[in-house]
């Protein structure tokens, strides 16, 4: 018998917010167990509930004298997951609330039902104001309100919007197998309205997302789907046929079949931490119809797996808190912390510091993340460039801005993700 999809929604966010598993791994968790119908509105409801927490949980807190709910995860969950349907899907207001009483009953929590039925048939009727408070307003975190804040205090609450859009769905085109103009043309011919990208030579926009299934080409590596800004990627870095090129921290593995169509002749380590995820990566390129050599270890010891031999390029898209990407993965909003910039600045630092000894006379280092905090990203540059005389900083890509060294697009930005590149040459010895 299947899980009703608001019962497993709220075990979602459960595992998300108790758990501190990420968005993804609770819903892999649970979707299995709901009708294959209903897993869009499981997502739906999850996404949803996530993005907009905060404001979510004030507008409740409105509504009804008491808190204990608050300190109970499943009926926190299931409030939040109400408020959300009452207010961003367009199911009728009798079956949203009919079906949220049945899952507090469900969920053992039929003491609550009537608690329940009151605060949501309320929602439906007339929503509360919007919060005046910044932080629930924007449906952050207080600690990443304040963080936004000092970070870009001209550009925070545009930022914070941005991050509860709902993304686009971009593609990137392989010009080895079809011209953005020709792929175009065939989306309209399969009756898929798209755009070019605002920036990256290969991107192409689709006014609603759809599965890869429908895209013609997908499976035989015409089409990848990455965000534009991360198409900036494999061009900045520029490799060349013939040259000794690594991806340090390459999975999912998008980055790495980018590069070697860019560069089809490079020779290309893709290394990655974690095995596990490794094996997206060969997937990628068995796609693409491209080879690298996939080693799984650690990019920060060096000594474990090189071979000694320098590389022309580096790409170090370097773990970070994900904070450009909130849109795409709302869960970083409540599994981040406010010690987490600082704490991801020195891994990416060392990150940096052994991989930069690899790198050959005249070569090219590529530094991105997808965060938008300083200190993770122009912070990060200037430190090893102040002890690096021998690194220059090199070109950067004409979009975003200038940031230091480095180049920062923000969140929405020609509809982009937050991303941050530098780029590091390395003096002729």
């Amino acid at each position: 018998m299947s899980t009703p999809p608001r019962v497993a929604a709220v075990h979602v966010l459960e595992r998300v917010l108790e758990r501190g598993e990420t968005l993804d791994e609770a819903l892999e968790a649970q979707s299995p167990r709901v009708a294959e119908r209903d897993r869009p509105l499981l997502q739906a409801l999850a996404y949803g509930a996530l993005r907009w927490l905060t404001r979510l949980e004030a507008q409740g807190a409105s509504l009804t004298p008491r808190d204990d709910w608050r300190r109970d995860p499943l009926l926190r969950a299931l409030l939040v997951l109400g408020a959300w349907e009452a207010q961003g899907l367009a199911t009728p207001a009798h079956a949203a609330v009919s079906e949220a009483v049945e899952a507090a009953r469900r969920l053992r929590r039929a003491r609550a039902a009537g608690m329940v039925n009151a605060v949501l048939r309320k929602l439906h009727r007339a929503p509360p104001p919007v919060p005046e408070d910044a932080a629930a307003r924007h449906a952050l975190p207080a600690w990443l309100a304040e963080h936004l804040h000092r970070a870009w205090p001209e550009d925070w609450p545009a930022v914070a919007e941005a991050g509860n859009e709902h993304p686009p769905m971009t593609l990137r085109v392989d010009p080895a197998r079809v011209s953005r103009a020709a792929c175009l043309e065939l989306l309209t011919e399969r009756g898929i309205a798209a755009r070019p990208g605002a920036v990256a030579p290969t991107a192409i926009t689709l006014d609603d997302p759809l599965p890869v299934s429908r895209l013609p080409g997908f499976s035989e590596g015409w089409l990848s789907v990455q965000d534009e800004a991360a198409q900036l990627a494999a061009p900045l870095l520029d490799p060349q046929p013939g040259e000794r090129v690594l991806d340090a921290c390459a999975a999912p593995g998008g980055k790495t079949l980018h590069l070697l169509e860019h560069a089809p002749g490079a020779a290309l380590t893709a290394l990655d931490r974690s095995a596990r995820r490794l094996r997206q990566v060969r997937d990628n390129l068995a796609r693409g119809g491209r080879q690298a050599h996939c080693v799984a270890a650690d990019a920060a010891d060096p000594d474990a797996w090189w071979d000694g031999k320098p590389f022309q390029r580096i790409l170090l898209d370097a773990p970070c808190t994900g904070s450009g990407v909130i849109r795409r993965h709302p869960d970083i909003k409540w599994l981040r912390h406010a010690d987490d910039p600082a704490r991801m600045a020195r891994t990416q630092r060392q990150l940096l510091t052994a991989l930069w000894r690899l790198l050959a006379p005249g070569g090219r280092l590529v530094y991105a993340t997808c965060s938008i905090f300083p200190e993770e990203n122009e912070a990060v540059v200037a430190g090893f460039l102040a002890e690096h005389p021998e690194a220059v900083p090199g070109p950067l890509p004409a979009a975003g801005r200038r940031t230091g060294s480095g180049c920062q697009i923000l969140p929405g930005e020609s509809g982009m993700d937050g991303f941050f590149y530098a780029c590091l040459e390395r003096g002729a010895e």
